[in-house]
């Protein structure tokens, strides 16, 4: 972080020094919530849990090295005390998130000032920050959180691992609901938005599509007008080939740039190629200019992300030849994210990370293309928040797996029943001749995959956050299977 004594932070934060805190104490980050990621010159942030209390770790947090302790009741350590408990400390976090902002982004700073980007979507987000913050950290130290550090908490620490040195923040913004980006884009106001898709994730929460993109759209409304400043004007970054994204250039004053694979996008992708390891090649034309890129992370639906970061580095000042390499060079970062393994001879996709129907289908579509002759496996778990429509999307996810040809279709938990009667339908139907299992939990669905699996076999892994299923690949790995 920015370096700030105890005494201009408490001021930033709107807290009251307490306990033996100095106030010409200096802070130097990194802002932590964990008290074992504390380091000399360290701010603490006590909040409270369901299993264990912040504050309970207080006074070894600063044996650890940490300068004060943010909390929300007196502590016996120095401390700065914020009024609200743990919202407290939550908004005096914001706070300083958006002062850190602020100052690395003052165009005042000139070719130093830092470029905030904001990326959101119903799925993609994560890889996605990931591409772009690989493809632009040539052009200068780029911050961006590791796996999905994207909610209330996540994106204010996020923001304060930024120093005076940062040039970029790629910065992932998730919403359980309206009003959630709104905020996120308050902590700290990107000057680049990239809208990915609407889907169906949440949609228990959010009752409907509409309300989804209301949601997401909540990023471009953020942005600065695109003509105030020339060069440093806001940038809508939008999915042409998504049409409730691409009516999002109706609610922006940002300058708006398109990305996808129709003639009239800025920023498209020719000549697509699913190659026999499942990664994706493709030309992409920018600016006038064209280069071959091969991604090296699996799946088609990287195609799409792979543009979204072509499209914030061409705003960045990247030309195409530069861009394409960059992209070719990135790597897979964040965990459980079509995580791509081998084990006694066959590969194991791990992507369990999150569902939703579009995730779904991706998966079962790049499962399809790495079989290519050789047998496919599925491991999928239900997928969580969809509402009214649960039974009818699991059922659809069952069609496209069987559809697929997965020899075997391992199904996990009793909430993922519809995948099973899904797949089992379309058997009946004449169309599909493999196996349908049902397991309880990861464990089980580990030990049913070791005794089906042999050498040659893809099999991939996948289902919401709540039903751990990056267990199984752990399970597999170790040989702790019974």
């Amino acid at each position: 972080m920015i370096a700030l004594t105890l005494d201009r932070i408490a001021e930033i934060t709107g807290t009251a020094l307490g306990g033996s805190a100095r106030p010409d104490a200096p802070v130097g980050g990194p802002v932590v919530v964990d008290s074992r990621l504390v380091g000399p010159g360290s701010l603490f942030a006590a909040l409270g849990g369901e299993r264990v209390d912040g504050h309970d770790y207080a006074r070894a947090a600063v044996e650890a090295g940490a300068v004060a302790v943010l909390a929300s009741r007196p502590v016996d350590a120095p401390h700065l005390l914020a009024r609200g408990g743990d919202d407290g400390v939550v908004e005096a976090l914001a706070r300083l998130a958006r002062y850190t902002a602020d100052t690395l982004a003052d165009p005042a700073r000139g070719a130093d000032a830092a470029e905030i980007i904001g990326v959101t979507g119903s799925s993609g987000k994560t890889t996605t920050k990931d591409l772009i913050a690989q493809v632009i950290a040539g052009r200068g130290a780029t911050v961006a959180p590791a796996g999905s550090f994207n909610n209330e908490i996540g994106h204010p620490l996020t923001v304060l691992r930024a120093d005076t040195g940062t040039r970029h923040l790629v910065l992932e913004v998730a919403a359980r609901g309206i009003g959630h980006i709104a905020h996120l884009c308050r902590v700290a106001p990107p000057r680049i938005g990239v809208v990915l898709n609407v889907g169906s994730a949440h949609m228990g929460e959010f009752g409907d599509r509409d309300a989804i993109a209301k949601a997401k759209g909540e990023l471009v409304e953020s942005l600065p007008p695109g003509a105030d400043a020339p060069g440093r004007g806001g940038v809508a970054v939008l999915n042409a080939d998504d049409p409730a994204v691409r009516a999002m250039a109706d609610r922006t004053d940002a300058r708006t740039v398109f990305y996808g694979t129709g003639e009239d996008a800025d920023v498209r992708a020719t000549g697509v190629v699913l190659r026999e390891d499942g990664t994706a090649a493709f030309t992409l034309h920018l600016d006038g200019g064209t280069a071959p890129v091969e991604l090296a992370l699996v799946g088609a639906h990287q195609v799409h992300n792979a543009l979204a970061a072509a499209a914030v580095a061409r705003e960045l000042g990247m030309d195409a030849a530069g861009t394409a390499a960059a992209l070719g060079a990135a790597t897979p970062v964040s965990r459980w994210r079509m995580e791509v393994t081998e084990h006694d001879g066959a590969t194991l996709v791990n992507d369990a990370y999150n569902a939703n129907p579009e995730s779904m289908r991706a998966a079962l579509t790049t499962l399809g293309a790495l079989a290519r002759g050789r047998r496919p496996i599925a491991v999928l778990g239900h997928m969580a928040e969809l509402g009214a429509q649960e039974r009818i999307e699991h059922e659809k996810i069952g069609e496209l797996a069987a559809r697929t040809g997965a020899a075997h279709l391992i199904v996990v938990g009793d909430q993922a029943e519809g995948i099973a009667a899904g797949a089992e339908r379309t058997g009946r139907e004449g169309h599909w001749s493999g196996e349908t299992v049902r397991v309880a939990d990861a464990a089980a669905a580990a030990a049913a995959l070791r005794a089906r699996m042999r050498a040659g076999d893809v099999v991939i892994v996948k289902g919401s956050r709540v039903a751990a299923l990056e267990r199984v690949i752990d399970l597999i790995a170790e040989g702790d299977v019974r």
